[in-house]
């Protein structure tokens, strides 16, 4: 099993060698770090621990500072649940040229956060008719309950706070890989900001 840390660059248009184009992402995933392996035997599940980035010691509390003694600062600290921990040991170093193009990735991350949403742009509500005695009320969610049950259901679509959701992507196909800059081109979108961290792993177990 294939995974790494990253962060997402920028999109754009892949031209292959059949002539399409197809939407790209750029990702940047530099070196992580393994910062610690655990055990099934010694903490009940199987798990690589690794770092990536840098970060100043005055913004990392004494107790991870302690954790990752020698390996270094990391501004990001994530773990991997693996079937075979025992395979990777601690102080070893991973980078792009981990994957191959061609390899199919699942990628997780945090989505754009939208700020308090309406139900036509949450949740696709087309809203009331534009005309014949409406006023204002184009937008609106309309009924939101029924007079038997005297209360309103729960799960009922409303407006509220929108993205910021954890998001995952499969099926993504890795198009081309620097190792030199440390770079991978993965097919389609991923999730979040310019800058966000995703999670990177191989989707064929």
């Amino acid at each position: 099993m294939k995974f790494i840390l990253g962060r997402k660059e920028n999109m754009f248009s892949f031209v292959g060698n059949d002539g399409l184009a197809t939407a790209a992402t750029l990702l940047s995933v530099g070196k992580v770090v393994i910062t610690q392996v655990k055990s099934k035997e010694k903490d009940g599940y199987e798990v690589v621990q690794m770092g990536f980035g840098t970060r100043a010691a005055k913004n990392i509390s004494k107790a991870v500072q302690g954790h990752t003694k020698d390996l270094g600062l990391f501004a990001v600290i994530r773990e991997f649940r693996v079937d075979n921990a025992s395979a990777w040991k601690k102080g070893d170093t991973m980078d792009a040229s981990l994957f191959e193009i061609g390899d199919e990735v699942t990628i997780s991350g945090t989505s754009k956060g939208k700020g308090f949403q309406g139900v036509v742009k949450r949740h696709g509500f087309h809203g009331g008719p534009r005309s014949h005695g409406q006023k204002h009320s184009e937008r609106e969610a309309g009924s939101i309950g029924s007079t038997g049950q005297q209360k309103v259901s729960k799960g009922r679509r409303m407006p509220g706070r929108m993205g910021g959701d954890r998001i995952t992507v499969k099926g993504l196909r890795v198009l081309g890989v620097d190792t030199t800059n440390g770079k991978i081109l993965v097919s389609g979108c991923v999730p979040g900001i310019k800058g966000a961290l995703l999670e990177i792993k191989s989707q064929n177990k």
